[in-house]
């Protein structure tokens, strides 16, 4: 059984940065794209970036060019560095693979707060 877990996340100042990462268990990540994903309560999981396994990236046009998305094959990681970070990416982050969409782990929340 797969197994996501995601950390990272806590409070920070708007215009602060943030590392997130999500350690994937019971299965080898390299082989296939992977996603971060957030939530707010109340409002649906939005796609925020993605990576292929060749390391090709994409990013939702509300966080390009302030998030970066990188994996590490040999570690079975895939990280996200948010900086410039807005209130409004205030949310609870999941990471998947978004071809084959593992259960969900629990996330990791992100506050921007003054």
């Amino acid at each position: 059984q797969v197994h996501l877990v995601e950390s990272g996340g806590g409070l920070v100042q708007p215009g602060g940065s943030l590392r997130l990462s999500c350690a994937v268990f019971g299965s080898s990540s390299s082989s296939y794209d992977m996603a971060w994903y957030r939530q707010v309560p109340g409002k649906q999981r939005e796609l925020v970036a993605t990576i292929s396994s060749g390391g090709d990236t994409n990013y939702a046009d509300s966080v390009k060019g302030r998030f970066t998305m990188s994996r590490d094959n040999r570690k079975n990681v895939v990280v996200l560095q948010m900086n410039s970070l807005k209130f409004a990416d205030s949310a609870r982050y999941y990471c998947n693979a978004p071809q084959i969409l593992y259960e969900w782990g629990q996330g990791t929340q992100v506050t921007v707060v003054l």
